[in-house]
């Protein structure tokens, strides 16, 4: 595993803004990427209900609102978790963020989820870091696969990782900056945003992540305290 900081004594971050206005429009654009396809699939079905031509395709068009409308609604219930917290829970049960994981991710792309994570609370810090690490991994199978996430609770830590494993596995260039806390340069905002965003929650909390990528594999480690 190559770690993005130092073990003993982490390396002064990179510098990167998350509090400036450019970073809070990159999460922005970064979610309505995520959200418009589900709501522009709700208003072609609402479109599609109006429409005194196309009433032979009122069950489809009912169909198309309902999926849409159950994605949509997954994915805000896990945006909520993974980029804002703004409950006034402290911790979450990691049973519940399996659900926000395997609905608000996993059901809408290719490659499998396995949860190797036992019932237990985590704090705000290690439920965003998962949610996050858990999306970034499905990303990384473009053509399935399997990814793993694991979190263990041990000596005031806990530990995250997640291993994707799938033909064409891969982190795009802008994820691996991010990772690093390095700002964006050439690629994608919405990738590199989700990325930097990880690495400062993971960071802010006083952890560390690391990321190592093998042939058909990536793996990606944090930890953050755990009180």
């Amino acid at each position: 595993m190559t770690d993005t900081a130092a073990p003993a004594s982490p390396a002064p971050a990179p510098s990167l803004d998350v509090n400036g206005p450019d970073f809070a429009a990159l999460v922005a654009a970064r979610l309505c990427h995520d959200f418009i396809s589900p709501a522009s699939a709700i208003v072609s079905g609402l479109d599609l209900l109006e429409d005194p031509s196309a009433q032979d395709m009122r069950d489809d068009a009912m169909s198309l609102i309902s999926s849409s409308a159950r994605k949509l609604a997954d994915l805000l219930q896990f945006t909520r978790v993974a980029f804002g917290a703004s409950a006034s829970a402290e911790t979450f049960d990691s049973r519940e963020l399996e659900k926000l994981a395997q609905q608000g991710v996993f059901a809408h792309v290719r490659p499998n989820l396995t949860w190797d994570i036992a019932p237990q609370p985590l704090n705000k810090a290690a439920s965003r870091a998962l949610l996050n690490i858990a999306q970034i991994a499905a990303s990384a199978l473009p053509a399935g696969g399997a990814a793993t996430l694991r979190a263990v609770v041990a000596d005031g830590r806990t530990a995250i990782t997640a291993d994707a494993v799938g033909p064409r596995a891969r982190l795009r260039p802008e994820v691996l900056a991010g990772l690093k806390g390095e700002p964006l340069g050439e690629g994608l905002g919405g990738p590199w945003v989700q990325a930097a965003y990880l690495y400062s929650v993971v960071r802010a909390a006083g952890g560390q992540i690391g990321v190592e990528i093998a042939e058909e594999r990536v793996s990606i480690a944090a930890w953050t305290p755990a009180d």
